[in-house]
């Protein structure tokens, strides 16, 4: 009888691991294999699809941009401070990243179609670094792609229609082809700190 209730326990510890093994596979495979790399929880979906138009007046997809794993950030080039400095911070790590043999697009969305023309933002991007693409469209296109990835915008309130600031949430956004949104950065990390991050969910 003894021998019996080792077989039965026996056989319970292999089904155990069995199944463990199947839920670790399982877990894994739905994207939060990328939890070792995340300093905190993702709650939610983020991102998705959209259709804007690019530096060059073309319009493209998410699919067309999102060739490689991509660092998406939103502001627009006439903010005074926080956006170059921004967008810079991330050329860097994309630069960084590229000496360490990763291949990473950096991508710059506009909150502000009016100003920043496909020809301004051409200029902004190339100076920023060359594999930059900068994104602009409608502001009601532009709107939509905002509330997919929780980002928020909205224009001062001022009668000068050229020179006006643009109230925004400034974070940087990691997009991998085929899987999508997996993490967000937030501004106070430094160009090292980002490319280490971002080098560890591209491993």
């Amino acid at each position: 009888m003894k021998f019996f209730y080792l077989i039965i326990g026996a056989v319970c510890i292999a089904v155990f691991l069995i199944s463990a093994s199947v839920y670790i596979i399982f877990f894994n495979n739905n994207g939060n294999g990328f939890s070792k790399c995340r300093a905190g929880q993702v709650a939610g979906n983020i991102g998705g699809s959209f259709s804007l138009i690019n530096e060059d007046g073309i319009v493209v997809t998410d699919i067309d941009v999102i060739k490689r794993p991509s660092l998406i950030y939103f502001g627009y080039t006439f903010c005074p401070d926080i956006c170059p400095l921004d967008t810079y911070r991330n050329a860097e790590a994309v630069t960084l990243l590229e000496e360490a043999g990763y291949d990473v697009t950096p991508i710059f969305i506009t909150f502000d179609p009016v100003r920043d023309t496909p020809e301004v933002l051409k200029q902004f991007t190339d100076y920023m670094h060359p594999k930059m693409v900068g994104l602009t469209g409608s502001i009601d296109e532009i709107k939509k792609v905002a509330k997919k990835y929780r980002v928020y915008f909205k224009k001062q309130n001022t009668d000068d229609s050229e020179n006006y600031l643009v109230d925004h949430t400034a974070f940087t956004y990691l997009v991998l082809p085929e899987i999508g949104f997996v993490d967000f950065f937030r501004r106070e990390l430094t160009a090292e700190q980002l490319a280490e991050k971002v080098s560890c969910f591209i491993k």
